[in-house]
């Protein structure tokens, strides 16, 4: 899903939505935090992608914070989001 949740956020910040990115991250983390006290179910796999999903939405927040990285910001959040991932 972190493809995808790039593109998502990615059309977000062209269209300088903050607020369809912050409930997106509200979203996500409600999400988390249902998954976090389940037992019987291991939803570790679900939980950390629901975590890069956040930070995805972070990344992309921060972009539309920052009015010089703006859309420039958007190669940003995929460089992030692969370090992350090594």
């Amino acid at each position: 899903m972190s493809r995808a949740m790039e593109l998502i956020v990615e059309g977000f910040i062209r269209l300088k939505d903050r607020q369809s990115l912050e409930d997106l991250m509200m979203h996500r983390r409600r999400l988390a935090m249902d998954l976090k006290p389940r037992t019987g179910f291991d939803c570790k796999a679900t939980i950390a992608q629901i975590d890069q999903d956040i930070s995805i939405i972070e990344a992309g927040l921060n972009a539309l914070s920052n009015p010089v990285l703006g859309e420039e910001g958007l190669p940003q959040i995929r460089a992030g989001q692969s370090q992350k991932n090594l």
